[in-house]
C-alpha cells in the first residue's frame, strides 16, 4: 500500500520562528489570529439592511467561512456589533446599552446609509448616524449594501482584530475616545 504525501502546513501562520516540529511567535500575534477567525457577531437590524444581512448568511455568500458562523443575540457573548438600518432617537439608548454590555474587545460595523448618516430620513425622530452615541470601527456604505460589501466590511474588521494590540484597550487614547462618548 502506497502513501500519498499530504501537506498539513497551516494556510496562514503569523510571523515567527519555525523549525522541524516547533513554531514560536509572540502572544499578540497568536491572540490576533484567534480573534480574527472567531468573531461572534450580534446583529442589530431594524430595517432593509437586515434583509441584506440575511442573504449574506445564506449558502450563496457563506458568512460562516469567516469564522463568524455563530450569531450571538446576547451582548455579553458577542464581540462584533453589526448595526443595520434606521435607528430612531428612542432606540438610541437601547443601542448604547447593548454596546456597553459587550465585553472587551469589541468592534462595531455600521451597515447602510441609515445607520451611518440617517439616510433619506432627515427628520427629528431619526438618529443621524450611530457614531453620535457609540464609536464605529467600519462603515459599509450603500442603501442597502450588497452582500459582497458586507463581507468586505467583515474582512476589514478581521484585519483590525488581528492587528490590534492586546493592550490597546487599556491605552490612554482608547479611554479618551470612550470618554468623548460618555462611556467609562
Amino acid at each position: 500500500m502506497s502513501t500519498i504525501p499530504v501537506d498539513i502546513s497551516p494556510a496562514y501562520e503569523p510571523a515567527g520562528y519555525g523549525g522541524e516540529g516547533f513554531f514560536a511567535t509572540s502572544l499578540d500575534k497568536v491572540v490576533g489570529l484567534a480573534r480574527k477567525n472567531s468573531l461572534w457577531p450580534l446583529p442589530f437590524a431594524t430595517s432593509c439592511c437586515g434583509i441584506e444581512f440575511m442573504s449574506t448568511m445564506s449558502a450563496t455568500y457563506d458568512f460562516a467561512r469567516f469564522g463568524a458562523e455563530r450569531l450571538s443575540f446576547s451582548p455579553r457573548q458577542a464581540d462584533l456589533l453589526m448595526v443595520m438600518g434606521t435607528i430612531s432617537k428612542k432606540l438610541a439608548p437601547v443601542l448604547r446599552q447593548v454596546y456597553e454590555q459587550m465585553a472587551e474587545p469589541k468592534w462595531v460595523l455600521c451597515m447602510g446609509a441609515c445607520a451611518s448618516s440617517g439616510g433619506i430620513f432627515d427628520t427629528y425622530s431619526v438618529l443621524q448616524g450611530i457614531d453620535r452615541i457609540i464609536p464605529v470601527d467600519v462603515y459599509v456604505p450603500g442603501c442597502a449594501p450588497r452582500p459582497e460589501q458586507v463581507l468586505d466590511g467583515i474582512m476589514q474588521i478581521q484585519k483590525l482584530a488581528e492587528s490590534e494590540s492586546i493592550r490597546r484597550r487599556d491605552s490612554l487614547e482608547y479611554k479618551q475616545m470612550l470618554s468623548r462618548y460618555g462611556i467609562e
